[in-house]
């Protein structure tokens, strides 16, 4: 490791939702190859896999939680609160408490490695960085899809997805000290195809459920189960009352309204794959700075399809084993 210890290396982990478990991937191969990371920035879900990293220097809890949970039951935790609906599907509070369970009540100031994350401040249209106090609120701050989920207030803003203007902080690890960066790039627009059906999306989320995985003595899967089981809970009445509300207005439709193509993306398909295009046009000028890019072939990967973590933590494996080879060591 000669040619790294000259180095003092960031790891940037960028935006890209469920495309972005394939930085666990890359994170494994890191660790394999014995490359020691000095500072880790991440935005949206690369925070919240930094994060897990970031905390003990390993990501083997992280990639076992991904693999084991049932990521089609984090739907019942979106909060049906007709009066709450226009701030957010998910609130702030259940996801507090999922992230919780994740990554536990760390300060940035305990974490074995440094970790700086980025989230775009609504108002002012700025990036922030977040690197004090709790990696919680940070975390919970970065990875709030617009619309999906309520903006958090910190420090008097409110603020959102941090991949919106910054999806792959290179710039950031500068600052903090870095200067040798590897990039894993998850940001890609995805790829539709027909062929995919409802039969095939559950046999991977049942393989990703049941993915190899060397087993951690730890209660965090049954804490975190405990903890969906919940906030589900909660979600329950809210759900049946927006249920009811929509049964009665599809009745009352005049019978001359026609209906939408089957086809029509749905408001959450048009609003991910806007912000795919968008992130994915600003990845590209920001990619170019790193000294080891690593782009995992996550494409055809959804913004929400979690149940495929197997997929891309494989991906994500595979892409950094083969940017790494030809790295003199």
């Amino acid at each position: 490791m000669l040619f790294f210890r000259k180095k003092k290396i960031g790891l940037v982990l960028s935006s890209g939702a469920a495309k972005g478990l394939a930085h666990i991937g890359v994170i494994k191969a890191l660790i394999e190859r014995k490359v020691p990371i000095d500072f880790i920035a991440g935005s949206s879900i690369g925070s919240l896999v930094g994060a897990c990293y970031a905390k003990n220097g390993s990501i083997v809890e992280f990639e076992q939680v991904v693999l084991r949970t049932d990521w089609r039951r984090l739907l019942e935790l979106a909060d049906f609160n007709l009066a709450l609906l226009f701030k957010g599907f998910v609130q702030g509070q259940k996801v507090r408490e999922l992230l919780k369970a994740i990554i536990g009540d760390a300060q940035f100031k305990d974490l074995r490695i440094p970790l700086a994350v980025m989230a775009t401040d609504l108002d002012s249209g700025e990036g922030v960085v977040i690197k004090e106090g709790s990696v919680l609120e940070a975390v919970r701050a970065s990875i709030s899809i617009p619309v999906v989920f309520t903006p958090i207030k910190i420090g008097g803003k409110f603020l959102v997805d941090g991949g919106i203007l910054n999806p792959v902080p290179i710039k950031l690890a500068r600052e903090m000290g870095a200067n040798y960066i590897i990039a894993s790039n998850a940001v890609r627009v995805a790829k539709k195809t027909k062929s995919r059906t409802k039969d095939n999306a559950a046999k991977h989320a049942q393989v990703s459920a049941k993915g190899n995985v060397s087993e951690v003595k730890t209660g965090i899967i049954e804490d975190i189960y405990h903890k969906i089981d919940l906030l589900a809970q909660d979600s329950s009445g809210p759900m049946k009352n927006l249920k009811g509300f929509l049964e009665s207005f599809q009745a009352a439709k005049p019978a001359h309204v026609h209906e939408t193509d089957a086809d029509t993306p749905s408001i959450f398909s048009v609003l991910t794959q806007a912000i795919d295009y968008m992130e994915n046009k600003i990845a590209q000028g920001q990619i170019k700075d790193a000294d080891i890019i690593i782009s995992p072939d996550v494409g055809h990967i959804d913004t929400l399809e979690f149940y495929r973590g197997k997929e891309a933590i494989d991906k994500g494996y595979e892409a950094a084993k083969l940017a790494l080879s030809g790295v003199r060591l």
